[in-house]
Order: structure tokens, then sequence, then C-alpha cells
């Protein structure tokens, strides 16, 4: 309760679920509404995780050494990549984020290469030794992804499917690709909530899953130890305790995280899992909440069944405010009054679009006595039913016929209609204010997507 006290009262933070896992079993699960539990999610760096779990299976099959320089597994770039320190680039030290380049080098390689971003990256020689330094750089996950997924060939998912996902009993994930048709690996995977608490727990479970050694044990051991420093090792900042493969070590135990709070942490000492999706970029206050108010509850070090560490015991009283606090989780609607009772003004042409968004133009519409607004942007347009103090849900269809979910909710504040709009299967909002003065509308995210705001990347690929 007082972990979901510090989460829902920090101005900056914006939940949208929590899992609990405990010696195997799941002790709290929540959402808040109207995000689902049955709905996959945008976990944008946490699919560093999964894509350095498909590199076990490929180094057990056979498909790859960490060893192995990344050039290797592209012998027609040969003439191209000379300088001895790109040539020099392992697996290993992309797996570590150490590619010996001091920045992240996304933008340069796109720019180098666009239609091939690892011979992008490997073109442009690295400042430093590779293995010595940490620099945080997706084309390192993409370029271990890209050689798991031309030596498999197949998608990173459609690798992961029997191997992984299948027998964790994860259902149906989607993936973004890059050219040339790869998914992404270092971000872009969409999965529940549930689906990465079962990978945490794997690796808590040091790679077994039942009766079966899903994934070797000293593969386990060695991706969640510290392999690079990639900091000062301030006692009191979670991402300066060092990386090991696609995972970051922490100042309790280790886990997979991915912007805007898509987090899974792992905690050996304490046989758990905790998992969360949310909306913030106060991700260190989350973690910090985890630490002062959720920790202390489960008891000392290697004594899992210690019991809480300080306050009342636990009981059925306290089992039933819980249950009903998580029952009752949910995101307020927008703060406004109904919508005018005259929709004629504003419903009679389309408002032109001001922001920094793909979208150029709004149009807002009544059928059967509810709202619609329709976003239209260059190549197609989707249209939205919205709720008036309440969040509507719907599925409206993109350019390629594909359900966008989304959220929406509206009225009439400060002589403008405002509506918001959630991307349910990310955790976007984007927030939409028309004037009748300029037949304009003032369009802003809450935080902007980093894969680009196109309506066609806002929902899960496949879907």
């Amino acid at each position: 309760m007082a972990f979901l006290d510090a989460l829902e009262e920090h101005p900056d933070v914006e939940m949208h679920s929590l899992m609990v896992v405990r010696h195997g079993h799941v002790v709290v699960e929540g959402w808040w509404a109207p995000y689902t539990s049955e709905r996959v999610h945008l976990v944008y760096s946490l699919s560093k995780s999964f894509t350095a779990t498909a590199a076990a299976f490929a180094q057990a099959e056979g498909l790859l050494d960490l060893d192995d320089t990344v050039v290797s597994h592209f012998p027609e770039w040969g003439d191209e990549i000379t300088d001895p320190a790109s040539r020099s680039i392992r697996l290993r030290d992309v797996a570590t984020m150490a590619s010996g380049h001091t920045r992240d080098m996304l933008d340069e390689a796109l720019a180098s290469d666009p239609q091939e971003p690892v011979r992008g990256f490997l073109r442009i020689p690295p400042e430093g030794e590779p293995g010595r330094a940490f620099a945080y750089s997706q084309p390192c996950t993409y370029a271990l992804a890209s050689v798991i997924q031309r030596n498999a060939g197949m998608t990173l998912s459609a690798y992961l499917r029997p191997r992984l996902f299948d027998p964790l009993g994860i259902g149906p994930v989607g993936w973004h690709c890059w050219p040339p048709g790869r998914e992404q690996g270092f971000s872009g995977l969409h999965v529940r909530t549930e689906d990465v608490a079962k990978l945490g727990q794997l690796y808590l479970q040091r790679g077994r899953w039942g009766n079966r050694q899903v994934i070797p044990e000293w593969w386990v051991a060695d991706a969640t130890s510290r392999h690079v420093d990639n900091g000062g090792r301030q006692a009191d900042v979670d991402w300066e305790q060092g990386y090991g493969y696609q995972f970051w070590m922490s100042r309790h135990g280790y886990r997979g995280d991915g912007a805007f709070g898509q987090f899974c942490v792992v905690l050996p000492d304490h046989d758990t899992v905790v998992v969360t999706t949310a909306r913030t970029e106060a991700m260190q206050a989350v973690l910090d909440a985890m630490w002062s108010c959720l920790l202390p509850g489960l008891g000392q070090p290697s004594s899992p069944a210690s019991g809480p560490a300080s306050g009342p015991a636990p009981g059925p009283a306290s089992d039933s405010r819980l249950a009903s606090r998580l029952e009752g989780l949910r995101l307020p609607a927008c703060d406004a009054e109904p919508f005018p009772i005259d929709p004629r003004e504003w419903t009679r042409e389309p408002f032109t679009a001001r922001g920094d968004t793909a979208v150029g133009s709004i149009a807002l519409s009544m059928t059967d006595d509810v709202w619609h607004v329709t976003l239209t942007e260059a190549s197609h347009a989707v249209t939205v039913p919205v709720g008036s103090s309440t969040w509507t849900v719907s599925a409206p269809l993109d350019a390629l016929g594909e359900a966008i979910p989304v959220a929406a909710s509206g009225g009439f504040a400060d002589g403008r209609v405002r509506i918001e709009v959630i991307f349910l299967e990310t955790p976007h909002r984007l927030d939409i204010a028309c004037s009748l003065g300029d037949r304009a509308a003032e369009l802003s995210w809450r935080y902007v997507p980093l894969m680009g705001d196109s309506l066609r990347l806002l929902h899960c690929p496949g879907s």
C-alpha cells in the first residue's frame, strides 16, 4: 500500500500496471484502467532483455559465439569494413554496450546506411578499444539481434516462439521492424505485463521452468553479472551499478528496463520479481519507491520467509484493503465540463493541427449523441469515439487494416473542446485542444513516442 501511495502521489509518475511475484506466486497485480491485463504494452528497451535471451538460445545451438566478431557474421562486408577496431568488435562487446564508441550511434548508423544499419554502425570506427568502456548505444543491440536473425533465418519473435514464448505460456506478441525487415531487438516489443514477469521469473529460477532447463544456468549467471562499469557507482543511482548482457545491475538485484517506466526487476535475495509499465521520465523515482516502500516488506536478504521488517503484521483485513485498492486503480478522465449542447459550429469543418505531431488535421463529429474525433495524417485517418467524464475504449483500423486500441475522454474547458487519447498498447497519450476562433487544434504528446508518432506505429504490429 505504501508503494502504491508513493507511485500515485508522485506528480510525474503515471502507472499503467504492477505485478509482484513472490516465491513463484503472483501476490500483487493491478492495472490502471483503461489499461487492462490482457493487453500488450510497448516495453521499449526492456526488449533488449528478450534479445539477450534469444542470444542464449543461439549460443547453445551453435548459431553464434559471444567471442565472434560482428563482421565475421557479415563476410560480404570484408573489403568494406577495414578499420581494425571496427573489425575487432565482438558480440560480447555489443551485448555489454562496450563497442568502443563513446555515444549512442543510432543516428550516425542510420545516416551512414539507412538500409543496413549494422553496416552503417561498423563503418564508423570506435574511439576506444572495444570491450573496455560502456556507452549505451542502440546499434549494439541491433547488431546482436541481426546476427541472431540472419543465422536463424527468421525473426526474433519467430525464433523465440518455440524456445521461450510457448514453454513459458507467453501469448501473442508484436515486434516493430527496421530495414531490412529485421525486428529491432533494442526496442519495439509489445508484450503483456504477465509475460514480462515470466521472463523475470525464468531468470530468477536460473533458467529453469518447471522441470525443464530452458536456458543454461551459466548464461543467467553471466548475463546478470557486471561486465562493465557505467558511471561513478553513486550509491543512490540505479543506472550506475554496472551492466551485463542487456541487463542493468541495480542497487538491489538486476533489471531489464525501458523508457518511460517499463521495468522488470529481479531480486534473487528476496525470491521476488517486480514488473511495472508506466508513463514517466522520473524512472529513478519508481525504483526509489520500490526500495524504500516495497523492499522492507520482503524481509532481510537471504531470508525470504522472515516477514516484514516493520509495521503491522499482514492479515485478512489488510489483504481486503489491498484487493479493493488494486481493483479500483484507474487513470482520471479528462477534467472538463460536458461537450457543447449544440455541436454545429464545432463539427462543420476540420481544425488545422498545430504541434510537433504527424497529425495534420482534427475533425469533430457527433453520431447517436456520441462525440467523435478524427485524426488525419498524410496517408490515412482514424475516427475515435470520445467519452465524457469517462474513458471510451475502441479499436479503429489504420491504413493497413490493423487495430489501434485507444481510450478517449473529453469535454469543454476554457472555451475549447479538449480531448485526451490514450494509445493503449503504448505508454503514450495525445492531448487535443480545439478552438473556434482560428479553427485550430493544439496537439501535444505526454512524452513524444521515441519510435515516431505516426498512427501506424502506435500499436502492436500485426494486431
